[in-house]
C-alpha cells in the first residue's frame, strides 16, 4: 500500500517472476516456493491486466517477438495461450522453475465477477489495484490448502474500505503492510516531488503522495482532513448536539454525533459509526453511550434487512432507546437532495 509512481506494480512483478522461476536473490527474506507453483495475476480490467502486469512480467503485449524481456527471463519462458476477444492478452504461460518442471501463471481480472475466481487451488495470488472484498476472498480461498500467498499491490484511492480495514485493523499474523511514500521514491528529484505532490488535490495527498487512505469511499469533500481537524475537548453543555444516522444493511450502517457552537456558528462532528449486516439493537447500543438524550436524524429510506420504509426504521431504533425525531431529515422546503446537502456544508 504506497503513493502513486512509487514503483508498486514493478515490485509485484518483480515478486512474481521469483516465485514463478524459483529464482531467489541472495537477499531475499520472503517467502520461497521449491517447487513449481500456479499463480494468478490480476488487475481491474482484461485491458488493465494486459497493458500493465502482462507488460511487466512478459513484455510489450503488442510485439510478441519482444515477449520474454519483462520481468520473467526469455529462458524461462515455456508455452504461451492467447486469451479469448482480447487483442495480444495472454491467457496463461508457463515458466520454468529451477527445481524442474514448469509454474503455471494465469492472467485474470476484477471485471470478469467472483464466479471466475472460483476453482483450483493455488499457491500465489497477485492483485494490482484493490480488488472487491469478494474476489479478494476468493483469493485467499484459493490459497487455503496450499499455504500458499496472496497480496496486493495498490494505492488506497477508495479510502477505508473493507479490504483496506483488514491490513489496518487488528493485527495478524498472516497479513503485513509494506508502505512507502513518494519522499522513499529514490527516483524522482526534490524538484518533481514538489511538483507532483502540489499538483494533487489537498484532499487526495495522503493517499497518493503518502499511500495513506483518504477518509471514505469516494470522497465527497475536496479538503484536506489536517484543515478542519482540532484536538478533543471536552462538548459544553450548553452547546447542542444531533446524531445523524444512514439505515443500511448490504451498505453499512452509519451514525456521528455532531455538536454546534451557536455562538461562532461552528459545527463538529464528534463521534462515528459504521458497521454492517447488524440489527437495530446491535446499532442502537452503540450509538446510546453517546448520550441517551440527544435525538436523532434519520433519512426517508435505507437499504433494511426487512425493506421495511424508514419509517419503521425509526420506530424500531426508538423501541431500542434512541430518541428518533418524529419527522424525517428534510429542508424546509422538504426536499432531502445528497447535492444540495453537500454543498450548504462545503459552503458554511
Amino acid at each position: 500500500m504506497a503513493a502513486n509512481r512509487f514503483g508498486k506494480t514493478e515490485c509485484g512483478a518483480a515478486e512474481m517472476a521469483m516465485h514463478l522461476s524459483g529464482r531467489y536473490p541472495a537477499w531475499w527474506r520472503g517467502k520461497r516456493f521449491q517447487q513449481p507453483v500456479r499463480a494468478w495475476a490480476a488487475g481491474i480490467t482484461n485491458e488493465s491486466t494486459r497493458d500493465v502486469v502482462q507488460a511487466k512480467l512478459i513484455g510489450p503485449p503488442e510485439r510478441r517477438e519482444a515477449w520474454g524481456t519483462g520481468l520473467i527471463a526469455h529462458e524461462c519462458m515455456g508455452e504461451t495461450f492467447l486469451a479469448y476477444r482480447v487483442p495480444n492478452a495472454l491467457d496463461t504461460v508457463s515458466v520454468k522453475h529451477v527445481s524442474g518442471g514448469f509454474s503455471s501463471l494465469q492472467f485474470k481480472s476484477y471485471e470478469r465477477g467472483r464466479e471466475k475466481w472460483q476453482g483450483t487451488a493455488l499457491e500465489v495470488v497477485w492483485f494490482d489495484e484493490e480488488p472487491p472484498l469478494d474476489i479478494y476472498l476468493e483469493g485467499l480461498t484459493r490459497t487455503n490448502e496450499t499455504g500458499g500467498l496472496v497480496y496486493v499491490t495498490f494505492t488506497p484511492l477508495l479510502g477505508h474500505t473493507d479490504v483496506v480495514g483488514r491490513f489496518l485493523g487488528a493485527a495478524h499474523d498472516d497479513r503485513a503492510i509494506v508502505g512507502a511514500t513518494i519522499f522513499d521514491a529514490g527516483h524522482f528529484s526534490e524538484a518533481e516531488r514538489e511538483r507532483i505532490v502540489a499538483s494533487y488535490p489537498a484532499h487526495q495527498r495522503d493517499a497518493r503522495v503518502k499511500g495513506m487512505p483518504v477518509l471514505g469511499s469516494g470522497h465527497v469533500f475536496p479538503i484536506a482532513e489536517e484543515s478542519i481537524r482540532c484536538e478533543p475537548f471536552v462538548i459544553p453543555p450548553h452547546w447542542a448536539q444531533i446524531n445523524g444516522l444512514d439505515f443500511g444493511w448490504d451498505h453499512p450502517f452509519g451514525a456521528v454525533n455532531c455538536a454546534w457552537d451557536r455562538d461562532a456558528d461552528v459545527f463538529y462532528v464528534c463521534k462515528e459509526y459504521r458497521e454492517r449486516e447488524a440489527t437495530p439493537l446491535v446499532h442502537a447500543a452503540a450509538v446510546k453511550p453517546w448520550g441517551e438524550w440527544i435525538p436523532c436524524a434519520w433519512p426517508h429510506d435505507g437499504l433494511q434487512h426487512d425493506k421495511g420504509s424508514g419509517e419503521e426504521l425509526a420506530r424500531a431504533y426508538a423501541t431500542h432507546g434512541l430518541q428518533m425525531l418524529p419527522e424525517r431529515a428534510t429542508f424546509e422546503d422538504g426536499t432531502n437532495g445528497v447535492e444540495a446537502g453537500v454543498l450548504e456544508m462545503l459552503e458554511r
